[in-house]
């Protein structure tokens, strides 16, 4: 029994007693005095309004007569009591049927609640409301009304009628429920002394009834039971049945408390509870905390750590030694010094210095790549001569698809070395890098000592995957914390927040991935040693195929090597018609086509053709998706083919230009950043500027306006490469000269008509080769990036090097004009005020 018990609705399921609840309400004697003197006072069905707002409360039920604190959460019941405390202080408080509904209509209500008065309402700081509420009378939910902006309900109420005194039998049934209660009270001795005297001056025989169902210890449905019976006899016969179900299992509890109580101090107490733990321990074959002891410390003295790590864990250990067992640190305490055993400290793999057995498997395992299977060997070659270097970070940086990852995994294994992959994309917290303090609940090593103890050796080879999609928010900035990390000059005394100790990560061979140098932040950049990985030409393409792609995609999908043996025109006839891209991703998932089809036709005992040639490969794939004669079409004028640079490789972008009918407009469309707009109007100031010698009439600018537009207008465009293809595409339409087939060209343009030197090439070239194109216009200074290309990547096509822009028009322009040039007839007009004008879209 809990005496006057408060359960507040909505969330709180805690209970203090009718005294407690209110030690700190002025309000409390009136409000217990209005009860004991005149319980008759409450309101009758016949003075009650027909129609009420409904407070739905999740675990609690409120009796007549009986007061209650109710802690109001929901918004829509807060708005209800408002309102309810602002006119006549009435509601209906109704218990709901599942706890677990938010907003509850009256089909998941009880169907019988109490009609209550809001005694008082007090505004919590958190926005939450306190009522305290007195029942009046039940009431039967009749018909729902309305559900929002508040439920309310048609009700019918009770006839309250309470035991009589003066019949013997209901006066004996009163006279048994005050004696039940009494003894519960008695076997309670954490209810207040006061709280029985208010039960002994409780004189209302349906006041007494309520109040002991409201304090009775049952679940929700039992008392919502309570409530519902109106046939007062019954209530009292059920209420009486559970207090002394109550006082009986109060009775036992309080049996087994006085058969258990013994005079044992607490260290006779906790060597006994220690005893009897060991005792079970060794029946289950477990270990204690002083074998746990013995066992650690033996482990201790096998490390080959630095002599301030093996001080600091015999600090650990004297801790651990001195707390509890059972105490919440111990398991803090013993998971971090069982990690720091875990820790391979010292322990190396040793390293394989033959270089040609490494390049021999850097060759087997990936075809080209040659300028990092140098660096790789250069590294094997000073570690064999000098036996101790520092690790350098290497970052391999290119496009997706071209190898950079698993290249990690066969520079492990060439070296003979643990390899560990670390993904870093999306990475937001520099507690993964860096741990958290282990101080605090659910820490955790950061990823970098949590890789060491997975590779089981200090000298792994780790890839850090992604490493330019790394980002930062509140919790710090993971790229700030790799500083440490990826400085040669630093890692060898790294510090983790988990670890509290300096770890040597100098013997560490860290290689980064990137897709793009330019979401690295610059200091982190500098300590890494950049390596290119560019894209793969078609030749290469075809040799990957053969020797890596095609044999794994036959043995993934059931068929044998030998089974079905695959052409070289076949290859290519997949690398150019179906892929454009720098990596073989799509190469690859082309080949899981093809042998996915291979693999049906086994199972269903079709014939299998022995060797795949180009025409069962256009059966198998379909219609070719990229064309390459659609970008050799150079028969109209104003139509140049420029060279761009993207984060997944090289590719081709078209300049259109055309002249119409107009006043000198120059209009700009697919979606140009502001560089490319500024090299439009830079290279149409500087065509102006030279029409003469270009041979342009001077009045055709002022007389016709120049649209340009750039093709697939859904990918926007920016970069001042299109420079110099911009202008050719300019000089093309004002002089109906059209522009040398299989031609390409990049470069930036200045307003004095220099051409400046950008980046990318070999991306850009390796694109123009997979377009069909012959001949490639650059500027001078770019050669130094064509010197660094192998000779294979230039089969096929021509370089020219252009100083100004004028060069460039005398290799891009034929002498003819196109087939069907456009008459640009002029005439004798005077020059606009305003110049023309320029609009982008």
């Amino acid at each position: 029994m809990r005496l006057a018990s408060i359960i507040p609705s909505d969330t709180s399921s805690s209970a203090t007693t009718f005294i407690q609840a209110f030690s700190d309400s002025n309000s409390q004697p009136e409000a217990i005095a209005i009860m004991a003197a005149d319980p008759d006072h409450l309101l009758r069905g016949d003075d009650a309004p027909p129609t009420l707002p409904l407070l739905p409360v999740r675990n609690t039920v409120l009796f007549p007569g009986v007061v209650l604190p109710v802690t109001v959460t929901r918004k829509k019941s807060i708005k209800l009591v408002r309102k309810a405390y602002a006119g006549d202080k009435l509601l209906g408080v109704v218990a709901q049927q599942s706890p677990d509904a938010d907003e509850p209509t009256t089909d998941e209500l009880h169907p019988v609640g109490t009609l209550a008065r809001i005694l008082k309402l007090l505004e919590q700081p958190d926005g939450q409301v306190t009522i305290i509420l007195q029942g009046q009378v039940r009431f039967t939910i009749e018909e729902q009304l309305t559900y929002t902006p508040l439920l309310t309900a048609r009700v019918s109420y009770f006839s309250e009628v309470a035991l009589n005194p003066e019949i013997p039998g209901e006066f004996g049934l009163l006279q048994a429920l005050r004696e039940a209660a009494t003894k519960v009270l008695e076997l309670t001795p954490e209810i207040p002394m006061e709280a029985r005297a208010m039960l002994d001056g409780i004189q209302s025989p349906a006041f007494l009834t309520h109040f002991l169902s409201s304090n009775v210890q049952l679940d929700l449905p039992a008392k919502q039971k309570l409530l519902e019976l109106a046939d007062p006899e019954q209530q009292a016969r059920q209420l009486l049945e559970a207090l002394l179900s109550q006082a009986e299992l109060l009775e036992i509890k309080q049996d087994i408390r006085s058969k258990t109580h013994t005079g044992i101090d607490a260290q006779q107490r906790e060597y006994f509870l220690r005893q009897q733990l060991k005792t079970l321990q060794d029946e289950l074959g477990q270990e204690g905390p002083d074998e746990d002891m013995h066992r650690l410390r033996a482990r201790a003295e096998t490390k080959k750590w630095p002599e301030s790590v093996a001080l600091h864990f015999k600090k650990e250990m004297d801790k651990l030694a001195r707390t509890n067992p059972m105490a919440p640190d111990y398991s803090v305490s013993i998971n971090y010094v069982e990690f720091l055993l875990d820790l391979p400290w010292g322990e190396y793999t040793k390293d394989k210095f033959n270089l040609k057995q490494t390049k021999k498997i850097l060759d087997a395992d990936h075809f080209g790549l040659e300028k990092v299977k140098e660096r790789i060997l250069e590294y094997i070659a000073v570690l064999k001569l000098k036996q101790d270097l520092k690790a350098p970070i290497l970052c391999l940086y290119g496009p997706p698809g071209v190898g950079k990852t698993s290249l990690g995994r066969s520079i492990a294994a060439a070296m003979g070395r643990k390899y560990v992959r670390m993904s870093l994309g999306g990475v937001r917290d520099e507690a993964e890098i860096r741990g958290h303090r282990k101080t605090y609940v659910g820490a955790m090593p950061g990823r970098i000592i949590a890789q060491i103890k997975k590779a089981g050796a200090s000298n792994p080879v780790i890839i850090l995957d992604e490493i330019d999609k790394v980002s930062s928010d509140f919790r710090g900035d993971p790229s700030s914390a790799l500083l440490e990390v990826l400085d040669p000059e630093q890692n060898a005394t790294f510090t983790d927040n988990y670890l509290e100790v300096e770890y040597d990560l100098s013997k560490v061979l860290f290689i980064a991935t990137a897709n793009s140098l330019d979401t690295i932040q610059p200091a982190l950049r500098d300590r890494m040693e950049i390596i290119d990985l560019t894209g793969y030409t078609q030749e290469e393409k075809v040799q990957i195929a053969r020797k890596h792609l095609w044999p794994k995609q036959l043995k993934e999908h059931g068929l044998g090597e030998a089974e079905v043996k695959i052409t070289d025109a076949a290859l290519h006839r997949v690398a150019d018609d179906y892929t454009r891209e720098s990596g073989v991703r799509g190469l690859e998932r082309k080949l899981a086509a093809v042998t996915r089809n291979l693999a049906r036709r086994k199972a269903g005992k079709e014939p299998v053709p022995a060797v795949m040639e180009p025409a069962e490969i256009r059966k198998i794939l379909g219609a070719a998706i990229f064309d390459r004669d659609q970008y050799q079409d150079n028969d109209t004028a104003g139509v140049v083919t420029g060279l761009a640079w993207t984060s997944v490789g090289g590719d081709i972008l078209f300049v259109e230009s055309l002249l119409s009918r107009g006043r000198g407009k120059l209009t700009l469309s697919g979606q140009l950043g502001d560089v490319m707009k500024e090299s439009a109007i830079t290279a149409l100031s500087y065509l102006r500027s030279r029409a003469d010698e270009i041979g342009i009439d001077y009045r055709l600018f002022e007389q016709y306006d120049l649209h340009i537009h750039f093709p697939e207008g859904a990918v926007p465009k920016d970069g001042p490469s299109a420079g110099i293809a911009i202008f050719t595409s300019m000089a093309s339409a004002y002089t109906q000269r059209r522009v040398r087939p299989r031609m390409a060209m990049t470069g930036e343009i200045t307003l004095r008509g220099k051409v400046l030197p950008v980046g990318g090439i070999k991306e850009k070239l390796l694109a123009a080769r997979r377009a069909g194109m012959k001949d490639i216009i650059l500027c001078p200074k770019n050669r130094k990036d064509i010197e660094e290309i192998q000779e294979d990547y230039l089969k096929g096509l021509t370089i020219h090097y252009a100083d100004r822009v004028d060069d460039v028009l005398r290799v891009a322009l034929l002498d003819e004009l196109v087939p069907h040039p456009q008459k640009l007839p002029v005439r004798d007009e005077p020059v606009p005020a305003n110049g023309p004008s320029v609009e982008v879209q």
